[in-house]
């Protein structure tokens, strides 16, 4: 029996996947900062023995104790996967830093806690999986996409890194979506092309993460051209980005 904690399962891509994996017949424990919203899907789940556990995973040493817990009621954890995030579209020159900290440390320093206190659970163990979720939009800078595109960037990057220490006993791979419908994409007021459901990510998720890959993409025919407009030469890269501005 496979046992997985999600972390930020209260809604989105988290929550769709919560569903998927339970009727996967994996057991899961269920973080979020909403703790109304992790015991309501919790009832919902197929299987039995799910577990919630509320956290704020900007909250360092809650992470740590969290890590803690589980090592000691569960016993071990097969998977750590990390989906908490925060957006809020904004444009350079027009920033509100409060909510740019606040994202900051959401999504990087988040990423961060998690990673650390999973590498002690998962190392303590010798084996198991870290997952961590960033985005098409950390491929390269885009128009309109700061800071949530700078704090992928280096989601990418810490998992690059983590897969580089760690991959030889750990299974670490990191989640690129493109476009998905969750109330973080409703808050952008422009078209987003071969948009997906929660409940196609978290399908398409839930395929990949026992494959050998190190990234997993969707929907392949928007993040394979992502790929394409991402390596593309400075001067070509600016002019197809330019009519975003």
């Amino acid at each position: 029996m496979t046992t997985t904690w999600i972390i930020g399962a209260s809604s989105g891509i988290g929550e769709a996947l919560a569903f998927e994996l339970a009727r996967r017949g994996e057991t899961l424990i269920l973080s979020a900062r909403n703790d109304k919203a992790l015991t309501a899907i919790a009832g919902r789940l197929d299987g039995e023995g799910h577990r919630t556990l509320p956290l704020d995973i900007t909250d360092a040493k809650a992470v740590t104790r969290a890590a803690l817990e589980i090592a000691e009621v569960v016993g071990h954890v097969d998977r750590v996967l990390c989906f908490a995030g925060a957006y809020t579209p904004m444009k350079l020159g027009a920033l509100d830093l409060k909510e740019v900290r606040q994202i900051i440390e959401t999504n990087l320093l988040g990423a961060f806690n998690v990673t650390e206190a999973a590498l002690t659970l998962l190392k303590a163990q010798g084996r198991g999986q870290i997952a961590l979720c960033a985005s098409v939009a950390g491929y390269r800078g885009l128009p309109n996409g700061q800071p949530y595109a700078a704090t992928k960037a280096g989601v990418i990057s810490l998992a690059t890194s983590l897969r580089a220490e760690h991959g030889d006993g750990l299974d670490i791979k990191v989640i690129n979506p493109g476009f998905v419908k969750t109330r973080l994409t409703d808050k952008n007021g422009f078209e987003m092309p071969m948009m997906v459901t929660p409940e196609q990510a978290a399908k398409a998720i839930a395929d990949e993460l026992d494959s050998k890959r190190f990234e997993i993409h969707f929907p392949k025919r928007f993040t394979l051209l992502a790929k394409l407009l991402s390596v593309l030469p400075d001067g070509l890269y600016f002019r197809a980005v330019k009519r975003m501005v």
